[in-house]
């Protein structure tokens, strides 16, 4: 199978409330970047008393097109997928504004505990200071005037990440997930590969019919969509083992030729990528390094294999 096909034809309307499903808004945060695309999708689910998903960023001008948008409705619930700064902190704000209730996974953790002298490089991404009124386990729902929400946790971009279901509809607000116009980074410690590939496996199993997600525009065919990006990631394991067949032994001169097309402000972000694989591959058993794995370590195929 090939990789997916991204979508890169998305008008952000920055500061707009845009409808985008049957009792859906969206308004994109005017927070561009090459890990946010043309911005952070915030969303208002309901009617008269509503639902918000990920208010985004502590910004002042989505502040206000947000509360411009609810237009004096009752917020009864503030729903964050993840913990990183361009979804969350304004979550604060908003509840100590319209007194709502934020729901979450559960604070910003790590996916595993960092190596000795280990630093994490997205640690001035996570918003370490979040804290959920009600932590969602897996399956939990949220109820409001016409609508109900169910977390789905989707682990693998963060270890607290989840997505929204919105009952009945077949949406699914897959946040970091799954998105159209690019892949979510996996980065360790805060991300891990095998949760990320085993998350795509659970929203197989599910029948949604449209995702929107938390940058750029819907994924409108969500079940092939989500087997092209196995094919992708399983594509670049392949990619991993093969340099090291080749001779290479440290993830610099993978990310040189693996992603030798990929603009280079991104090739940090690839290499912990990459680094993310190998940790899967040291668990199945088929790479192999002196202590534990890093960015600067070395690697070889398990047993001297070819």
């Amino acid at each position: 199978m090939q990789g997916p096909e991204f979508n890169l034809d998305f008008k952000p309307a920055h500061g707009e409330a845009v409808t985008v499903a049957d009792g859906v808004q969206r308004i994109t945060v005017n927070n561009p970047g090459p890990f946010t695309f043309h911005g952070t999708n915030t969303y208002i689910i309901g009617r008269r008393s509503v639902a918000v998903i990920d208010p985004g960023p502590e910004d002042e001008a989505h502040f206000h097109a947000l509360m411009a948008a609810l237009d004096g409705r009752e917020v009864t619930h503030i729903a964050v997928s993840h913990t990183h700064r361009d979804h969350s902190p304004l979550a604060r704000r908003l509840k100590a504004e319209t007194g709502a209730i934020i729901v979450a996974e559960g604070p910003h953790r790590a996916a595993r505990p960092l190596h000795e002298g280990e630093t994490n490089p997205f640690a001035e991404s996570s918003d370490m200071e979040f804290v959920p009124d009600i932590a969602l386990a897996d399956g939990a729902r949220v109820e409001g005037d016409g609508w109900s929400l169910t977390a789905v946790a989707t682990p693998g971009h963060t270890a607290n990440h989840i997505a929204f279901a919105l009952d009945g509809s077949g949406v699914l607000f897959s946040a970091d997930h799954v998105m159209a116009w690019a892949t979510s980074i996996v980065a360790p410690p805060d991300g891990a590969m095998a949760d990320y590939m085993a998350s795509l496996d659970k929203l197989l199993l599910r029948d949604d019919r449209l995702y929107l997600p938390g940058h750029g525009g819907p994924v409108r065919e969500p079940g092939a969509f989500v087997r092209a990006l196995k094919a992708h990631r399983k594509m670049r394991e392949r990619a991993v083992l093969e340099r090291l067949r080749a001779g290479d032994r440290k993830i610099p001169d993978m990310v040189k030729v693996i992603y030798a097309s990929t603009d280079p402000r991104l090739h940090g972000a690839a290499a912990l990528s990459l680094l993310a694989h190998i940790e899967d591959l040291i668990e199945q058993g088929r790479v192999e390094t002196d202590g534990p794995p890093s960015l600067f370590g070395e690697y070889r195929l398990a047993g001297g294999g070819a």
